[in-house]
């Protein structure tokens, strides 16, 4: 075992602060094996080099993070006596000395952690109340159909609910008085009547009917306690408390609460359920309320069906086979468009259709699964390569195997990271220097591509041999080529500057020619344009807070982003079109993404973990890494499909840089 940073288990090696943490990590408990004075009977009493021991503990941490604006001794002894250091212009500086962005305060989210920065936020002024994004709106404007919160939380599902408990409120004579109970509230709305209410106050207010408010594309759960997204309504999973999200759904289709029509090969019972033809009129009720037996069962069937014909108590009926739907004249049978109608609840990737079929196919490299729906990649274990403070892990997705490919000074911390396919180069930002320098995996080879530069992402064209980075304080997208080397004077060209309000996250398309940002400013925005940055346009305005981490899905032809300030996860084709957005409570504060197959994957610095889930719903959130020491940037590092672009061949015929034009 490393022995600065491991301590020997039965069954292998576990970090130090693993040690007695009330957690067992050995499969023998010898990591738990503690004396009386809580200390484990077989840890040094002496930290090893370049570590610190926690005071009355064996908890050993790195020197550098001491005064890091995180407590990491369980006392916080780490923290005490630390000078102070001012934030950044535009920041604000938490009670825990914390710096955020100076918008986050008072948005209704401990960004902070220690919650300062909602502490001493003011309550709306009487006849407002708080939209979640934490501006206070009149309170005329909730449910008018006109979205005044930028988030849209003062136009909920549930506004003709709230309209009937502001009236409820005026029948208990809380109109004017101070916090009082909702006792006579009755059913559907019982739960709110244990809620305490200041009418006003209207972030009590507010506060009092938050869990009735869901967004547009989520549904309110029958108890009132949360909501989910309309996609997990009869998924075959419990997502509400209650259950409710998969009760009834026998009679429910594709808009939620609606009676669902019986295919065409089923009989319509009573009682909404459907019947298989087949057990039609065969002298059994096999309806609850009997419906299928009795009236013109003896009909004979002399009907010109295309399909086959059936006899029922209305009288003999036509009926289609699976993957057709009887047509309109009640005779004839038309071919259902699973590819369409089912999207991509069809095929993962590609879907063609058939009569009264379909099958799925996949893109060049990657294999179809037994299931017929699926794709995989082909080839070697896809890996997933994570920035965790001075080093580069290689996880493998599919054997969980992890593998340290880089290593930098311990007083350095690896930022933004990307990975050079050509000649397996992975290039980092690092923060501590100002420079943007890069490894060879197969050598161990290091080199400073650039200096005198400050990015919160960088970006490979491995394509056209270029490397691109955002620059949010001067509002800009630069470039260099990745075979520059450092000589003294920075050889870099500013790709687009002007009318780019904080550029953050950055991802590439080379085989298109294209780039995809997000923009973190006063207006947040998805943007698209070209690589050498000509013919940009907004890709997306409307519904963002805060999209920290952008990542491209080029087989399904979509974008997602995590978005820290209304922790949700999004996604939109590359077009624009066909947005989706769940929120999701583990997202918090997301830094880079990567999308591999079915998955979306995205590190979380709050959290100092690396989690997943399915990129589709958002469910099976599955945590794969958690260490000591925040996770950055992200990369699963796949080949697109053999192409090229302007740039790959010669240079383009430039004698220095080339940025790509599609």
């Amino acid at each position: 075992c490393a022995a600065s940073r491991q301590a020997a288990c039965a069954a292998g090696c576990i970090p130090v602060p693993w040690l007695c943490d009330g957690e067992q990590q050995c499969p023998d408990g010898t990591d738990e094996q503690c004396e009386q004075a809580g200390e484990c009977c077989f840890v040094s009493s002496v930290c090893g080099t370049k570590k610190v021991q926690c005071p009355g503990t064996h908890h050993c941490i790195p020197h550098w993070e001491l005064c890091d604006r995180h407590q990491d001794c369980e006392d916080g002894w780490d923290e005490e006596g630390c000078p102070q250091q001012p934030c950044l212009p535009g920041q604000w500086q938490c009670r825990n000395r914390v710096c955020i962005m100076a918008e986050w305060k008072c948005n209704g989210i401990d960004d902070c952690g220690d919650s300062s920065d909602e502490d001493v936020c003011a309550p709306c002024t009487p006849g407002m109340v708080r939209c979640d994004e934490g501006k206070c709106i009149l309170e005329s404007l909730m449910c008018d159909d006109k979205d005044d919160c930028l988030d849209g939380t003062d136009e909920p599902s549930t506004c003709g609910e709230l309209h009937a408990l502001l009236a409820a409120a005026h029948l208990c004579g809380a109109r004017g008085r101070g916090p009082m109970e909702l006792s006579c509230l009755l059913s559907p709305f019982a739960v709110v009547c244990s809620a305490r209410v200041d009418i006003r106050s209207g972030d009590l207010y507010w506060l009092a009917f938050l869990h009735l408010s869901c967004s547009r594309t989520h549904v309110l759960c029958r108890d009132g306690t949360g909501c989910v997204a309309q996609e997990y309504l009869c998924d075959g999973e419990k997502d509400c408390a209650d259950g409710s999200d998969e009760d009834g759904c026998a009679q429910i289709c594709n808009t939620p609460g609606q009676p669902a029509p019986c295919q065409s090969h089923e009989y319509p019972c009573g009682l909404g359920s459907c019947l298989n033809a087949s057990l039609v009129c065969n002298g059994r009720q096999d309806c609850a309320d009997g419906s299928d037996e009795g009236g013109n069962c003896s009909v004979p069937c002399h009907r010109s069906c295309t399909h086959l014909c059936y006899p029922s108590p209305q009288g003999p009926r036509c009926w289609c086979g699976p993957g057709y739907r009887l047509a309109e004249d009640g005779l004839s049978c038309m071919d259902i468009d699973e590819c369409t109608e089912w999207g991509k609840g069809a095929c993962s990737q590609m879907c063609l259709n058939a009569p009264g079929s379909y099958s799925c196919g996949c893109l060049p490299g990657y294999l179809l699964e037994p299931d017929g729906h699926v794709c995989k990649l082909t080839g070697p274990e896809p890996k997933l390569l994570v920035a965790l403070q001075s080093e580069v892990l290689s996880y493998g997705l599919r054997s969980g195997h992890e593998e340290v490919v880089l290593a930098t000074d311990k007083d350095r911390i690896v930022f933004s990271i990307d990975y050079d396919l050509v000649e397996r180069k992975v290039f980092w930002m690092d923060l501590a220097t100002e420079s943007i320098r890069w490894q060879d995996l197969n050598s161990g080879k290091k080199g400073t591509l650039v200096k005198g530069v400050r990015s919160d992402c960088i970006a490979v064209d491995w394509l056209g041999r270029n490397l691109y980075w955002t620059d949010g304080a001067a509002g800009q997208v630069l470039a260099t080529r990745l075979g520059a080397a450092w000589q003294g004077i920075p050889e870099y060209t500013v790709v687009m500057d002007g009318d780019l309000d904080q550029p953050h996250s950055l991802v590439l398309q080379p085989l298109a020619g294209l780039m995809y940002w997000s923009e973190v400013g006063s207006h947040a925005r998805l943007m698209e344009a070209s690589m050498d940055g000509s013919r940009r346009h907004v890709l997306l305005a409307q519904g963002l807070g805060w999209p920290t981490a952008l990542a491209l899905d080029l087989p399904t032809q979509r974008i997602f982003w995590l978005d820290e300030k209304l922790g949700s996860v999004g996604s939109a084709h590359l077009d624009g079109s066909s947005v989706k957005v769940l929120k999701l409570r583990w997202v918090r504060s997301p830094f880079a993404a990567a999308v591999c197959e079915g998955q979306l994957y995205w590190s979380e610095r709050k959290t100092w973990s690396v989690q997943q889930v399915d990129k589709a719903s958002g469910k099976n959130r599955t945590v794969l890494l958690k260490r000591q020491g925040q996770p950055h940037g992200l990369q699963v590092p796949t080949w697109g499909t053999p192409n090229t672009n302007g740039c790959a061949k010669s240079n383009g015929g430039c004698a220095q840089l080339c940025l790509p034009n599609p």
